[in-house]
């Protein structure tokens, strides 16, 4: 069942055409466009396609040079020969088109070692040849896509070399993990300070760009029909996974210093959290915008001791088999301790203490080696006050629930009862369906191509402000804490291939409901 031109899907389509407009219609200032890592998997995997995918679909300014740096030697041919081979590899548009060589002129290599000050004085001469060439107002990005360790560094040397100074025209991306912990955040945020003002700070959570993500604003703000249940006295409880079949691959060694709790709760699933949670903004600015997600988490309510020991649980994966593969567990993982106290999976009920979500439990649970992947929202509804049906009619019966589906399809979904066709009054759960493939023909961009789009705008509402971290990182370092002093007696407790250990169904299951989890679709 799909909703018709005339209800949801027509109202999201229209926020999603204006927003497209809105963006055509801007006027970029020149841009250069600086990447420290240039060379490292995060910009061949996803920086570099999505720039070039802005360029050849008309988004990228008139003028605008991208500079990479990184510690192999590449003459400029030799890198965008490099990138060349990345986009044809990684960019949703498939091999690059007859646009590459256009886009490739824009390329600049400059080798770096972030310990000489020759690097950013090279630097500094690169971009001011760039900014004699396009003229006063053109804007320079500074992109971190570099080890956490190197962020002090960078911006200091930046700050140095005067390449900050410009409030308006000049912009630093950091991104995550911001911080390893409360204090490590607090002391980044307090040295950024005293080189960048606040405006100029993009902190990216790369989910805040999926399009999925995105339209929880358009669906919540833009249609009369939900914003009177989405409270207290309609919705029951509220789930937010984040679940994937894979395991930590090749990046055992940073997945020891971070874990489930800090690689993905802290920052992604506490953001869906907040555009759950927040207040009708009054527009769509980013402060207003970014003032309602801080207040969410500022209404959290704590964890306590006691808390920790009945509303969270921690796990670790085993080996299993996983699609017909035998996998090694999480200690046999490269650069893994073979005693690890690492968590690989981790779920909490968490509770927002205002008006609107009084008594609501809010479950987040995300893990890897799990059955399967996926990232989803499902919020359901109270039953209805009075049971009409006979116990015949219900034997299928199910409370109502909405479903936004993040990955592996991007979709959004009611389920209600509705009859069954026959003689007989039977009731089933049936899905009504917001589904992008079959709404729109155009794919939709990666979360990193809209994300550097806003960055080059200048619009910071789906980036992180240094407040919101801080109070995300506050609300999770008493587990943190209480995790990493006490080791864990029952690791590994989950094998490769189920769902995590027995007692996170059991963490929800006191509460009288169960984990929803999307059907497997069968492969093609």
């Amino acid at each position: 069942m799909f909703f018709t031109p005339t209800g949801i899907n027509y109202q999201v389509k229209l926020i999603h055409e204006s927003h497209i407009k809105m963006k055509t219609k801007a006027k970029l200032n020149p841009t250069i466009f600086v990447i420290f890592g240039g060379t490292g998997d995060l910009n061949k995997r996803k920086l570099a396609p999505a720039l070039y995918n802005l360029f050849i679909e008309g988004y990228m300014p008139d003028k605008f040079a991208i500079i990479g740096t990184g510690r192999t030697e590449y003459t400029d041919q030799g890198y965008k020969d490099a990138l060349e081979d990345a986009v044809c590899a990684f960019s949703r548009t498939g091999k690059v088109k007859e646009k590459w060589d256009r886009f490739g002129n824009t390329l600049h290599y400059c080798p770096t070692d972030f310990a000489a000050p020759k690097t950013f004085e090279n630097l500094r001469n690169t971009i001011e040849k760039y900014q004699q060439e396009y003229g006063k107002d053109t804007q320079v990005i500074f992109y971190l896509a570099v080890a956490p360790s190197f962020f002090p560094i960078i911006a200091e040397s930046l700050k140095k070399h005067k390449l900050t100074e410009d409030e308006d025209n000049s912009r630093i991306v950091i991104e995550k993990p911001f911080g390893y912990d409360l204090d490590s955040a607090k002391e980044l945020n307090t040295l950024l300070s005293t080189i960048f003002t606040e405006k100029q700070i993009y902190r990216i959570d790369h989910y805040l760009g999926k399009e999925a993500v995105q339209n929880m604003m358009a669906f919540r703000f833009a249609n009369a029909l939900f914003e009177p249940l989405w409270n207290r006295q309609y919705i029951d409880h509220v789930q937010i996974s984040v679940t994937e079949q894979l395991g930590v691959q090749e990046r055992g060694g940073y997945y020891e210093g971070a874990g489930a709790l800090r690689d993905m709760i802290q920052n992604h699933l506490l953001q869906l959290l907040c555009l759950v949670g927040m207040e009708a903004p009054i527009n769509f600015d980013a402060t207003e915008i970014r003032n309602r997600k801080v207040e969410v988490l500022k209404a959290v309510r704590p964890f306590s001791n006691n808390d920790i020991r009945f509303n969270t649980v921690r796990g670790q994966y085993s080996k299993g088999w996983v699609e017909g593969k035998e996998v090694l567990g999480y200690r046999q993982e490269k650069n893994v301790n073979p005693e690890s106290n690492t968590e690989t999976f981790a779920a909490a009920k968490f509770y927002i203490d205002n008006w609107r979500w009084q008594g609501v439990p809010f479950y987040l649970r995300t893990g890897k080696r799990l059955n399967q992947t996926s990232s989803l929202i499902a919020i359901q509804f109270k039953d209805v006050p009075h049971q009409i049906f006979s116990g015949n009619a219900t034997e299928n019966w199910q409370q109502n629930r909405l479903i936004i589906s993040i990955q592996p399809e991007m979709s959004i979904r009611m389920q209600v009862q509705a009859k069954r066709p026959g003689l007989n009054m039977i009731l089933n759960p049936v899905d009504m369906v917001f589904d992008y493939k079959g709404t729109y023909k155009n794919d939709s961009p990666e979360a990193y191509e809209t994300l550097l789009l806003d960055a080059i705008m200048g619009d910071q509402t789906l980036f992180m402000r240094g407040d919101q971290v801080e109070a995300a990182w506050e609300l999770v370092m008493p587990i943190l804490n209480s995790w990493e002093n006490k080791k864990s007696i029952n690791f590994p407790n989950y094998p490769a291939d189920s769902w995590g250990p027995e007692r996170a169904e059991a963490l929800i299951a006191r509460d009288g409901f169960h984990w929803f989890n999307l059907p497997l679709k069968e492969k093609e």
